[in-house]
């Protein structure tokens, strides 16, 4: 079997030596294979509970793209949660059967789902479920990009780290506030004709607030 044009193939595409490693992207003219290289195709990943960190460690720059983006997309399940998010003024309380000891003048305090489902005199019926999202008006995660680093100041000084939304235009700080169903962008861009390895972190869902208790700075403009 003639395998003559499929190896001409390969060499034209990604360069005479098939290495095809992404330090050899630009040098084999193939950087349209990098992954995540502009906003409009970017790599993608999911997120359905809260609260997520995700962590990246790679490189960018010289010899491959310079810059990698990164679409966020929140599909929270069901308001699916892992933490308490205590209101101003509230803290969160856990509640167990195993109590040996009663404190004077209080009795024991008897659950019943059933019981408790209207509004009481301005007091909500009180969320027992631990992994769901408290019931905020208009509510918004708080999205948190952090630079870890690699301990290099000479490095670290050329690596850039943006917030990106939904329009995918930047956003001028490391925190963002996005609705459950939202999606968003994360930029780092290669500032040096280096290549540039990198260590970050985004913490999706620490908080959970309403948008009247936001600074409207930090809140992603919604798509008209």
């Amino acid at each position: 079997m003639d395998i003559t044009k499929e190896v001409q193939r390969n060499h034209i595409i990604y360069g005479a030596s098939d290495y095809t490693s992404s330090n050899g992207l630009a040098a084999s003219k193939s950087l349209n294979y990098a992954k995540g290289a502009t906003i409009l195709k970017p790599a993608e990943t999911f997120i359905s509970v809260v609260p997520h960190t995700l962590h990246y460690k790679d490189t960018v720059g010289l010899f491959g793209a310079e810059n990698y983006f990164l679409k966020v997309k929140l599909e929270i399940i069901g308001e699916t949660a892992k933490a308490c998010y205590e209101e101003l003024g509230w803290e969160c309380a856990y509640a167990n059967n195993l109590a040996t000891e009663f404190d004077a003048g209080w009795n024991t305090a008897e659950i019943d789902e059933a019981d408790d489902l209207t509004t009481v005199n301005t007091y909500k019926p009180a969320n027992i479920i631990a992994n769901k999202l408290p019931e905020v008006i208009n509510g918004y995660l708080s999205v948190e990009l952090n630079n870890l680093k690699v301990g290099n100041r000479f490095i670290d000084n050329w690596l850039d780290l943006r917030l990106y939304t939904m329009q995918r235009e930047e956003h001028p700080f490391d925190t963002m506030y996005v609705q459950p169903k939202d999606y968003f962008y994360i930029g780092i861009h290669a500032r040096n004709t280096k290549r540039l390895p990198y260590n970050i972190e985004c913490v999706i869902g620490r908080e959970y607030r309403s948008f009247e208790s936001i600074d409207n700075k930090l809140v992603m403009r919604k798509i008209n």
